[in-house]
C-alpha cells in the first residue's frame, strides 16, 4: 500500500512544486514506483516534466468529475518510474464546482483509493492556497510534507496552515500526519537564511529535515527545460540535497514497518 504525501504550503513562491517534482524523482530514482498528482491549476508540475498541458486532452479535472478513470489520465514522465496525473487548465474551474458535490472534501481520496496499490509512493502538488483542491489533498494524504524559504516573511503563514490541518485532523481524518518541514531556497552566506533556519527548529524541533534544499540557479532553471534537476544537473548541490531528503523519509517509513 502507497504512502500518500502532499506537498503543502499556502504562500507561493517557497519551492513547493520544486519539492514535488524533485522528491518524486528522487524516490522513483531509488527504484520506488511513484505517482506525482498534480492538483495545481497553474500545472507547473506537469509542464516541469516537459509536458504541454495546454495539449492535454484530459487530466486531474476530468477524473475528479467523474468524465474519466484516473488510470486513463496518467502518463509516463523521462524518468522510470515515475508516472504524473497531469493538470490542465479545466482544473481552475474544479474548486467551484465541487462546492455543491457531495463529500466534496474526499473527491481525491475517493480517486486515490483506486491508485493505492500499484505504486510505493503517491505525491500531490498542492496550489498555494488553501481552498477546496487543498483540503481535497490534505484529506487525501497519509502525511504533509511543508516546503518552507528560509526568509521571514515565510514564517508568516505557518500558523494558518497548522491551523488548517488541526481542523481536518479534528473533524474529518484523526490520522493524518505531519511528516515534517523541509528547509528551501537556504543560502548559507546570507545571515538571515541562518536566523530563520533556528527560528524554524523552535516551531518545529522534532519535525525539520536534516536535509536543507539550497538556492541554486540551476533548480529554477530545470523546469523551464522539461527535467527534473536529476536530468538537467545529476550531480550538482541541488540533485543531492533532495537525495538526502529521500533518503531521510525512507529511513523514517522503512524505521516505522
Amino acid at each position: 500500500m502507497s504512502k500518500i504525501i502532499a506537498v503543502v504550503n499556502q504562500k507561493g513562491g517557497v519551492g513547493k512544486t520544486t519539492t514535488t517534482m524533485n522528491l518524486a524523482a528522487s524516490l522513483a530514482e531509488t527504484g520506488k514506483f511513484v505517482l506525482l498528482v498534480d492538483m495545481d491549476p497553474q500545472a507547473n508540475a506537469t509542464s516541469g516534466f516537459g509536458i504541454v498541458h495546454t495539449d492535454l486532452p484530459h487530466g486531474i479535472y476530468e477524473a475528479l468529475a467523474g468524465q474519466k478513470r484516473i488510470h486513463d489520465i496518467v502518463l509516463n514522465t523521462a524518468h522510470e518510474g515515475l508516472r504524473i496525473a497531469p493538470a490542465t487548465r479545466n482544473l481552475a474551474g474544479a474548486a467551484v464546482e465541487l462546492v455543491s458535490v457531495n463529500r466534496r472534501e474526499f473527491q481525491l481520496a475517493d480517486l486515490l483509493e483506486e491508485m493505492r496499490h500499484a505504486y510505493d509512493y503517491i505525491i500531490i502538488d498542492c496550489p498555494p492556497s488553501l481552498g477546496l483542491l487543498t483540503i481535497n489533498a490534505l484529506v487525501a494524504a497519509d502525511e504533509i510534507l511543508i516546503p518552507v524559504q528560509a526568509e521571514y516573511y515565510a514564517l508568516e503563514g505557518l500558523g494558518q496552515l497548522m491551523e488548517t490541518i488541526g481542523l481536518i485532523q479534528k473533524h474529518v481524518k484523526p490520522e493524518l500526519g505531519v511528516l515534517g518541514a523541509v528547509i528551501t531556497m537556504f543560502d548559507g552566506r546570507n545571515k538571515l537564511s541562518t536566523d530563520v533556519m533556528n527560528e524554524l527548529y523552535k516551531f518545529f524541533p522534532n519535525t525539520i529535515f536534516k536535509s536543507v534544499i539550497p538556492r541554486t540557479v540551476r533548480l529554477a532553471e530545470a523546469p523551464s527545460f522539461g527535467k527534473s534537476i536529476f536530468h538537467y544537473e545529476p550531480n550538482g548541490k541541488g540533485a543531492k540535497a533532495y537525495e538526502r531528503l529521500a533518503r531521510e523519509i525512507l529511513d523514517i517509513h522503512e524505521a516505522l514497518s
